[in-house]
């Protein structure tokens, strides 16, 4: 698994950086890390990271948020490049994006 692509840490994003789990219908951005926090999920933070790396999130994937469940807003459907995927916004939260300028 490359570097850049596992990061553990319980640090806020920063800069330009937010977190999918908090972005509004309509964003569109980059990732830019993948961040499990250690007792932030029923798994292993490792097998959390396994998944969403495995589903296609990873760093420089182009991501949308396309559609948000009625009840607490929750599951969320997003567009990783080709792919669309519904997850949970506890997961979305460990995928640091930095939206599009354009």
């Amino acid at each position: 698994m490359p570097a850049t692509a596992r990061r553990f840490c319980n640090e806020k994003p920063t800069g330009g950086m937010r977190a999918l789990g908090t972005a509004p219908v309509g964003f569109r951005g980059r990732i830019r890390a993948v961040q499990v926090g250690a007792g932030d999920h029923e798994l292993p933070a490792a097998e959390i990271e396994r998944q969403l790396l495995e589903l296609g999130f990873v760093e420089g994937a182009r991501v949308e948020v396309l559609h948000q469940g009625l009840f607490g807003r929750d599951p969320i459907a997003v567009r990783v490049n080709e792919t669309t995927v519904a997850l949970r916004r506890r997961e979305a939260a460990a995928i640091l994006v930095e939206q599009d300028d354009g």
